[in-house]
């Protein structure tokens, strides 16, 4: 007997919807947020299409849901682009010398390694694990820092504010980030002790 608890999200088919579009126009925004950062170092409109990202990252989702207009395509691309823009960002930032290198080291190191460990749920013919709730608030909070630390970089009467305000989130986002990345590599580990890999054959 399948209870609504254990109701799995449904997701259509569909490719072009008003979501997919708004993660696309995203997807077409992270060249260009590089070459703002690092060729024109036109920092101010980096500033205002890193924040033009965050609101249709919520809205695309909100509107999924209100439209009822979930799909597959969706469900991966969306979280696709958000590490897109968190990776390429950290790496104009370093670049431009904005961050340290071991921070963007650990966070960078944590995306290959999730991404590694994916490969665990492939070889047994798995779907992907559920998204942690934390997991999304901790890249809200990064999402959310690096606009700010940017904005601290500029010359204007609230570089300081902004840089105070873009560390703090940094620091917590950075925080749930490892913890949510060990949950996930948890899970990876123990999905590969209780299921053997499907072999050739059964593939």
């Amino acid at each position: 007997m399948t209870t609504e608890r254990n109701a799995e999200p449904v997701y259509s088919d569909r490719i072009l919807t008003v979501p997919n579009v708004l993660s696309v126009i995203r997807l077409i925004g992270v060249p260009v947020l590089l070459w703002l950062l690092l060729a024109e170092k036109a920092d101010g409109w980096a500033f205002a299409l890193l924040i033009l990202s965050g609101v249709t990252d919520w809205a695309d989702g909100k509107l999924a849901r209100l439209l009822d207009q979930s799909s597959k395509l969706g469900a991966l691309l969306d979280p696709l682009v958000d590490r897109l823009y968190l990776v390429a960002t950290l790496g104009g930032f370093l670049i431009r010398g904005i961050l340290p290198w071991w921070l963007v080291a650990i966070l960078v190191g944590r995306e290959l390694i999730l991404f590694l460990a994916l490969g665990v749920y492939r070889r047994r013919g798995l779907p992907p694990p559920d998204v942690i709730y934390l997991g999304k608030a901790a890249t809200f909070a990064l999402m959310s820092a690096l606009p700010w630390i940017l904005a601290g970089q500029m010359d204007w009467a609230a570089a300081g504010f902004s840089r105070a305000f873009g560390w703090a989130f940094m620091i917590w986002g950075t925080a749930a980030y490892i913890w949510t990345g060990i949950l996930y590599l948890g899970k990876a580990i123990a999905v590969a002790r209780a299921i053997p890999a499907a072999s050739h054959q059964d593939r």
